[in-house]
């Protein structure tokens, strides 16, 4: 029999992660209450839940706010998956929230069913990445790095980054569709719980921190293009030119047997 999902709720206030925990654990799951963020990078690692729901504005005296725990979890590689609650539900504090790593963001106060499906959402997209037949594929070049679907990392020599679940969703879906415009709501519904308009900032976001990754110069981006008006391009590097010798061979493959291409054959 498979455990129930284990949640860690993080919130300095008592009443809210109560309640909170007290509905996950009506819905079948498994919930940890903590006061702090503090206290999660602590227990994080002993005792290592599915998801973590936190309050991105709490902090405890000295301590790092949710938002700077999320930071400090992203720069150290670990790709728990995390959603941010925040009482500030403006664009800018939602944006600012997923760059710093947050795989979703929900205003304070929410509606808990709603919330349960943005748990849902990101643990599925966590445990079933967007694209999921593309694992088989080959290591994907972007310019000088290997895109490896399969471990959702950016590989450059010895060194590997390894993306958050959002970018790493448009990334491939992206790639999956070379020198084809993929509209910022096609982006946003691969990536995140919900396609709300408020949220297509999201995309341009972690299409930005893409291109900090694989763009020689990200002002002047060669393989994450901008189609105006409707999202975004994967633009993969073109073939080398072929030499005459291969372009000899491959015309004299591509000719039938006992027939010899004539002048006359090759200006048509």
């Amino acid at each position: 029999m498979n455990s129930p999902l284990h949640v860690h709720v993080v919130d300095a206030d008592r009443a809210s992660r109560d309640g909170l925990v007290r509905y996950f654990e009506s819905q079948g799951l498994t919930a940890t209450p903590m006061e702090s963020a503090g206290e999660l990078l602590r227990r994080l690692h002993r005792n290592r839940p599915d998801i973590v729901v936190m309050d991105g504005g709490l902090a405890a005296p000295g301590g790092p706010s949710g938002l700077q725990a999320c930071r400090q979890l992203r720069n150290e590689g670990d790709r728990v998956p995390l959603i941010l609650l925040s009482a500030r539900n403006e664009e800018v504090d939602r944006v600012l929230a997923l760059e710093m790593g947050a795989d979703d963001v929900l205003g304070k106060p929410c509606a808990m069913r709603e919330l349960l499906a943005r748990v849902q959402a990101v643990l599925r997209r966590a445990i079933v990445p967007p694209g999921l037949p593309m694992l088989t594929m080959a290591p994907v070049a972007i310019g000088a790095q290997q895109f490896d679907m399969a471990s959702r990392c950016l590989l450059r020599g010895d060194h590997v980054h390894v993306l958050s679940t959002v970018e790493y969703a448009v990334l491939a879906e992206l790639v999956a569709n070379p020198g084809v415009a993929i509209s910022r709501e096609r982006l946003l519904a691969a990536s995140h719980s919900r396609a709300e308009g408020l949220l297509l900032r999201a995309i341009d976001v972690a299409i930005m921190r893409l291109r900090k990754r694989v763009e020689p110069d990200p002002a002047q981006p060669r393989y994450l293009q901008t189609i105006r008006g409707h999202g975004y391009m994967f633009v993969p590097a073109a073939p080398p030119p072929e030499s005459a010798a291969a372009a000899a061979q491959r015309s004299r493959r591509s000719t039938p047997w006992g027939v010899a291409a004539s002048p006359s054959m090759n200006s048509v």
